[in-house]
């Protein structure tokens, strides 16, 4: 008898599995690994920030979060300002040290004029221009310095009605613009360590809502209650998750400001020792790392990397925070993530865990409270810098010993975050597993994963992943126990939509040998236009589309994804090891090239107008 179109007939359940046993047809069927992209940051500032707040930044935690969904607000400057496009979450990073004393400066309160100091600097920001860069600067050296005077420190501190009212508010206005599935607001701090202007920052995230944020106010840094030691820090979060029975991380601030104090290999500056017990506590309270931000990039250096021809890239290496002290060689390698990493091997050789054993995450530590990375839509560090015609020559910091200008800071960067759905939840879940990573601002998609027998054939289908979890683990991962063969590796790329093209795929090494000694090396593994590696096993450059009149690039080169199964080919079993992939797009102009487009801005000799924005994984160990 002829049947219905409808008719299925009899279904028949063993089917599926006898065919493909254990498989279900639809692959988006019961899966669970992390599926979704999400963008934002966790670093920060608003208005409440002591020295954004000195640097003109009248914009608090609404508008910031208000700009960074979606929605078009004016800046500080008077500027209307929107994102390209809405991120996803966001974590505001406000200095904990005197958080308000900055909105009270700017309003000239009865308390700050009653101060020779408070009244100095409120006079300077009333002022404007000049007058109120210098007061804002001398706030954040006598800051630096330890030497803000008494009573202002105990009336913009922890335990003041002043301070803990606007810890409550900060934490009540992350609930209310906290919507799951849409738009999460992770509730955090900044730990504004800076002795004598050695960047030790960290940002404090927290898994939970305001109920138990409220039970505790923020670790400062200005005595007598504050400390600059990370080990106090360690003990605040162990209290913290104690205390509330939630859950808490740090991420170290981007290291090229630090002046070698932020990886450090023998003591830290606070007089400790690196020994087992910084080691261990380090590793399980810190486990990402900002390589990249507006103060520079902080993947590695030219001297660090002389083989890695992308390794100069917005390298920012004059000094400190304040530029009170110059740079010197010797700093460079506790300073940056490769080197760290690779630091990190050995400690864990001579003190039984890695201490930098940390995934890769971007951020811009803007002061503007606007998150911006777009190169065409930047906004600066600090309201001060934000868009006008003469911002390029405009330093980001002067002293005695030189400057760091303003068209050497760079426009990034963002942090993508591997995650079931958009929630409090999800998002710190892979930021503590460090399935997570860093990219200089464009939105490029990046999977990474490590085992024993990947295959081209993982690659034919369109959804990697499936593959890469089924066969391996993920970036921020440690590869399986092996018997000895090569690893196999699966990176998969797609641009940034509104972007430009993709260059080529590199994954990095870094490796501990039997002597003791580290060792790096890059691996070109995919690329795009058919190039081929030259006799002395280097990739010819993709090309150069950038029209600097129009501030503009074509995307005639380049590829809109890359894709490779690689193995190691100087694998050594006995040996320590990481690899995290970095993916590099085509050239494109540098924000610099916008102003001078658009305002008809000077650019000063020297300065570069065009770069190779990119893409840096969290790693993937391998433990003998």
């Amino acid at each position: 008898m002829p049947a219905h179109s409808q008719d299925a007939g009899t279904p028949d359940p063993d089917l599926l599995t006898r065919i493909y046993p254990g498989k279900a047809y639809s692959p988006y069927a019961e899966r669970e690994f992390p599926n979704q992209v999400y963008w934002g940051e966790a670093h920060l500032h608003t208005g409440l920030s002591l020295d954004a707040g000195l640097f003109g930044n009248i914009l608090g935690h609404e508008d910031a979060y208000r700009f960074a969904r979606g929605e078009q607000i004016q800046s500080s400057g008077g500027l209307q300002v929107k994102l390209g496009r809405p991120l996803d979450w966001l974590a505001i990073t406000d200095h904990s040290d005197m958080m308000g004393i900055a909105t009270d400066i700017q309003k000239g309160t009865p308390n700050i004029l009653a101060n020779p100091k408070g009244k100095e600097w409120a006079e300077g920001f009333q002022q404007g221009g000049e007058a109120a860069g210098r007061a804002a600067f001398d706030l954040i050296t006598h800051f630096a310095q330890m030497k803000i005077p008494k009573e202002l420190v105990d009336q913009y501190s922890p335990g003041s009605k002043v301070y803990d009212d606007l810890w409550n508010e900060i934490t009540y206005t992350a609930d209310r613009f906290n919507e799951p599935g849409r738009f999460t607001t992770l509730i955090g701090f900044e730990w504004t360590s800076v002795p004598k202007g050695f960047n030790l920052h960290r940002n404090v995230i927290l898994r939970d809502g305001g109920e138990l944020a409220r039970q505790v106010t923020p670790l400062t840094t200005q005595p007598p209650a504050g400390t600059t030691d990370p080990l106090d820090l360690y003990q605040w979060l162990q209290d913290y998750e104690d205390k509330t029975d939630g859950q808490a991380l740090a991420i170290s601030h981007n290291g090229n400001l630090s002046n070698g104090w932020l990886f450090p290999l023998t003591h830290t500056y606070a007089g400790g020792k690196v020994d087992k017990e910084y080691v261990e506590l380090r590793a399980k309270w810190e486990p990402l790392y900002e390589v990249t931000q507006i103060k520079g990039d902080g993947e590695t250096h030219p001297l660090l990397s002389p083989d890695d021809e992308f390794a100069n890239y917005e390298t920012l290496d004059k000094g400190n925070l304040d530029l009170t002290e110059l740079k010197k060689e010797e700093m460079l390698q506790r300073e940056y993530a490769r080197e760290a990493l690779k630091t990190g091997l050995a400690l864990e050789s001579r003190l039984g865990t890695n201490p930098y054993k940390f995934g890769m995450v971007g951020g811009t530590d803007s002061h503007t409270s606007l998150s911006t990375a777009e190169e065409d839509n930047f906004f600066g560090k600090s309201t001060s810098a934000e868009p006008s015609p003469m911002r390029i020559g405009h330093p980001f910091v002067k002293s005695e010993l030189g400057a760091i200008e303003g068209y050497e800071l760079a426009a990034s960067g963002y942090q993508a975050v591997w995650a079931q759905e958009n929630t409090r939840e999800a998002i710190f879940d892979a930021m503590e597993r460090k399935e997570t990573y860093a990219t200089t601002g464009p939105r490029i998609s990046v999977r990474f994963f490590g085992g024993w027998n990947f295959t081209e054939e993982d690659l034919r289908s369109r959804a990697p992943a499936f593959r890469g979890y089924e066969k391996g683990v993920p970036m921020g991962s440690d590869l399986p126990v092996t018997s000895g063969e090569s690893p196999t590796f699966m990176v998969y790329a797609l641009r940034d939509p509104m972007g430009a093209n993709l260059d080529r795929i590199q994954i990095i090494k870094g490796w501990l040998d039997a002597d003791g000694a580290t060792h790096e090396k890059v691996y070109n593994v995919a690329w795009s236009n058919g190039r081929d590696i030259d006799t002395g096993g280097q990739l010819p450059p993709v090309g150069n589309t950038v029209d600097l009149e129009a501030a503009n690039w074509t995307n005639t080169i380049g590829a809109s994804e890359l894709a490779a199964v690689w193995i190691d080919p100087d694998f050594d079993p006995k040996d320590k090891a990481f690899y995290y992939a970095r993916v590099i797009e085509i050239p494109t102009p540098r924000w610099i090239v916008y102003d001078k487009v658009r305002y008809g801005s000077e650019i000063p000799e020297g300065a570069n107008v065009i770069q190779q924005e990119r893409a840096y994984t969290s790693p993937i160990w391998y433990e003998p």
